[in-house]
């Protein structure tokens, strides 16, 4: 058994590692290793009092902000009750032939998270953990308990269902409560249940019926959990609780996290010229901050249509067409009950349906984020441009190495790896979109491994919204660098200067300045040269003789500053 731990743990134990890939789920650490226990009910998560919140249950995880989070590992010891220190695992199915051979392994969770297949459940758990009440083994089965439960309510609602008479507050607190203590020990129960019937929406029922058979009202009704219900039935509304919660809870704060940030930076940088790039050769001058504003608008916009997706639900048995329902209790519309209950969950009915929901609004879902991922990797690979043209410098950290062999790097780290992440993130979000809206006839069962990715691919978007924004901090802008590279391109005054030419009829504007720049070192005295020889009136060639790379930038500045307008608020996204 372990420990009763002295301190109060954080809001979900630390035995239970982040499994947003399903390659590395496993229900608790204990398990794994081979430790039997039972936690004690400080180990469960901390749940706020049950109500609905427009159908949603993040409520259950309101300690767990973007900045306030599960325990880490760096505070495994103030709760390493969870775990005896001397806990060690042989090493299994390992020879000379198949890999090196492991020495025991201690149990505690630095050692554990070197075992994780993902590397966002090692190396990147910390970065990800708030997708860990959502998208971990613990998660789903916490949402299908809910869903089971609150069909069984529902029942009881119905006048037409007799032998689900209406329950006393005291039994529906009783069941409520299930929801709201669930606790890691009860998901290990579910799974100890699934070993032996090899299903595991089945295990959720039957712990269920073992969790209420001695209460003297609910163990009457035991056979009405998951009346008439398909597994898809609990799962798809499992999926979209999920997933509504999980957007709400933790990926719209750092997306509008990261839209402020490239506000900021265009207030900031408003005035700072910067020459401008097309197809790689220098162009009309811009201001950094201008720059800046186009990313803040693209992401706002992108963040806006991901949270005016809509979560679907269906409720309709096992192909659609409540067979069961109707067979049962012919006299009630079940399609309005359907409707009711999902809508009750908070999420949108779908009443034209095969076994399953057909998953279209998660294709949706998932292409608005891919896209907004898209254009945040626009800014990765441009910013990594910036700073190797010494536009931006890095804000060094004492004690961190930037080459194992030439000390002198400051490399662009939080901008490859955002990159990176934003590519393994599409991958899988594409994917995603691609295949779940197809299922044969009235359902395959490949959608079912596939949901289980979906953690993984947002989980990915997280630590590259992380990466970017701890990138952004680190940006120190280089306004001498960026003023010697536009004294280096006069050629880039060609535009301004024909195009006044054109408003005064100057004969072949265009070609007089190609004669003059393409491809020919240009300097501040030829242009001015040229300029003065141009048969103009004296203010616009006065401007122009008075105009310099630095200066030539339109309304660059203007835009930059007038950000905030035009994006209004940007707090506030969420699904509803």
């Amino acid at each position: 058994m372990v420990d009763q731990p002295t301190d109060s743990l954080c809001s979900l134990p630390v035995s239970f590692p982040l499994v947003s890939s399903p390659l590395s789920h496993s229900l608790s650490l204990e398990a794994s290793l081979g430790v039997t226990s039972r936690h004690p009910p400080s180990l469960r998560m901390e749940a706020t009092a049950f109500g609905s919140v427009r159908g949603g249950y993040a409520h259950r995880f309101a300690g767990l902000r973007p900045s306030t989070t599960s325990c880490s590992f760096s505070r495994r010891r103030q709760c390493g009750a969870v775990l005896n220190s001397t806990s060690t695992v042989p090493a299994k199915g390992l020879t000379a032939n198949s890999g090196p051979q492991m020495e025991p392994l201690n149990a505690d969770l630095e050692s554990y998270s070197l075992m994780m297949l993902s590397p966002l459940d090692g190396r990147y758990q910390p970065k990800v953990k708030e997708l860990q009440p959502f998208f971990s083994e613990y998660g789903l089965i916490f949402y299908r308990v809910l869903v089971e439960v609150k069909w069984l309510l529902k029942l009881s609602e119905i006048p037409e269902v007799k032998e689900v008479p209406t329950f006393t507050q005291e039994t529906r607190a009783f069941l409520e409560n299930i929801i709201q203590e669930f606790s890691l020990s009860d998901a290990q129960e579910v799974k100890n249940i699934e070993k032996v019937t090899n299903h595991d929406v089945k295990a959720v029922e039957y712990f269920l019926k073992q969790k209420c058979k001695s209460h003297p009202e609910i163990s009457k009704v035991l056979e009405f959990f998951h009346f008439a219900c398909t597994s898809e039935d609990i799962n798809n509304l499992a999926y979209g609780l999920m997933l509504k919660d999980a957007m709400n809870t933790v990926m719209f704060p750092f997306m509008a996290d990261l839209c402020k940030a490239f506000c900021a930076l265009a207030k900031d940088n408003a005035h700072v010229s910067m020459l401008s790039r097309t197809h790689g050769q220098s162009a009309s001058p811009t201001t950094l901050g201008k720059e800046m504003a186009i990313f803040a608008y693209r992401l706002s916009y992108r963040a806006q249509r991901t949270s005016e997706v809509r979560i679907f639900g269906k409720f309709a048995g096992a192909v659609g067409n409540y067979n069961a329902h109707k067979i049962a209790y012919p006299e009630i519309d079940w399609p309005c009950i359907a409707q009711e209950f999902v809508t009750s969950l908070g999420l949108q009915f779908n009443p034209y349906v095969t076994q399953i929901e057909p998953h279209d609004y998660m294709a949706e879902l998932f292409d608005n984020i891919a896209m907004f991922n898209n254009v945040l990797a626009d800014f990765d690979d441009d910013v990594w441009n910036y700073i190797s043209f010494g536009y931006f410098k890095q804000l060094t950290k004492e004690g961190e190495i930037g080459s194992s062999t030439m000390p002198h790097k400051v490399n662009p780290i939080d901008f490859e790896n955002s990159r990176g992440n934003l590519y393994m993130a599409n991958q899988i979000l594409s994917g995603l979109s691609m295949k779940l809206p197809i299922s044969r006839m009235q359902r395959d069962l490949v959608d079912s491994t596939l949901l289980r990715n979906v953690g993984v691919g947002l989980a990915h978007s997280l630590l590259a919204y992380k990466s970017a924004l701890q990138g952004i901090k680190k940006l120190q802008v280089n306004e001498l660098r960026l003023t010697e590279d536009l004294e280096k391109n006069w050629e880039v005054l060609a535009e301004a200067i024909q195009t006044v030419m054109r408003r005064y009829a100057v004969p072949e504007p265009y070609e007089k300045l190609k004669e003059l720049t393409r491809g020919r070192a240009v300097n501040k005295e030829n242009i001015s040269s040229f300029i003065q020889n141009l048969d103009l009136p004296e203010e616009p060639k006065s401007n122009l003789l008075n105009l310099t790379p630095n200066l030539y930038i339109g309304e660059a500045e203007n835009l930059a500053r007038s950000i905030d307008e035009v994006l209004g608020p940007l707090s506030g996204l969420k699904i509803n």
